[in-house]
């Protein structure tokens, strides 16, 4: 299918300021003029989907449609083994109506701590982020990504936002939440245009650009 192109104006369907940020480091490379769902006041629709890729279309499709433009848009979670995979889906919803991390965080080592799992085995954890970019026209591109790793206590850092303080990727020894953000989410770009970096959105939006832009951003 060849697609429209996204530009020069495109909504970041989010009302989540974090999000949003990290959406304009990514984006910074490429000659797009961003603006957001929540800049723009358009409402938040019912994320009613059974996995991340259904709510990130949802998010995506509501904000082309509202804005006349085409939307990019994030569904991402923390999926904990031990806990069968929560909160996952429910993970912006752990923190509550006021988006209190601290008390999502610490539900969540309350219940590895009721479960026993204290041995970093036992605290394995993935973050998990599908990006779909949609179009006023109906048409539409997805794509997931993920980065594993281990739940640490007490939380360390605060450079990022949401579960970053308490997710510890494989291979490093910093948190999330002690990344500064071109090392988080920094997107690198090798020789044959394909796209790399370290966190779950990073992931994502390499794999979106590179199918996009075959040969790396545009210059």
């Amino acid at each position: 299918m060849t697609l429209p192109p996204i530009g020069p104006k495109l909504v970041i369907a989010t009302h989540n300021l974090g999000k949003l940020r990290e959406f304009r480091e990514l984006l910074a490379p490429f000659p797009l003029e961003l603006t957001s769902a929540g800049e723009l006041g358009l409402p938040e629709p019912d994320e009613t989907g059974t996995t991340y890729a259904e709510n990130a279309r949802i998010k995506a499709e509501a904000a082309a449609n509202a804005s006349g433009l085409p939307a990019l848009s994030d569904d991402s979670g923390l999926c904990v083994h031990t806990l069968w995979g929560a909160p996952g889906l429910f993970s912006a919803r752990w923190a509550g109506p006021d988006k209190d991390f601290s008390s999502a965080m610490l539900r969540v080592e309350e219940d590895l701590q009721d479960r026993g799992a204290v041995a970093p085995e036992q605290r394995r954890a993935a973050f998990v982020a599908a990006l779909s970019l949609a179009w006023p026209n109906g048409d539409a591109v997805d794509v997931e990504g993920s980065v594993p790793g281990v739940i640490v206590w007490p939380p360390r850092g605060n450079l990022g936002f949401g579960y970053d303080p308490i997710f510890l990727p494989d291979g490093h020894h910093r948190t999330f939440g002690e990344m500064a953000a071109d090392e988080k989410h920094g997107v690198t770009w090798d020789a044959a245009g394909k796209a790399s970096g370290l966190s779950h959105r990073a992931r994502a939006f390499g794999e979106l650009m590179a199918a996009l832009y075959p040969g790396g951003p545009p210059k």
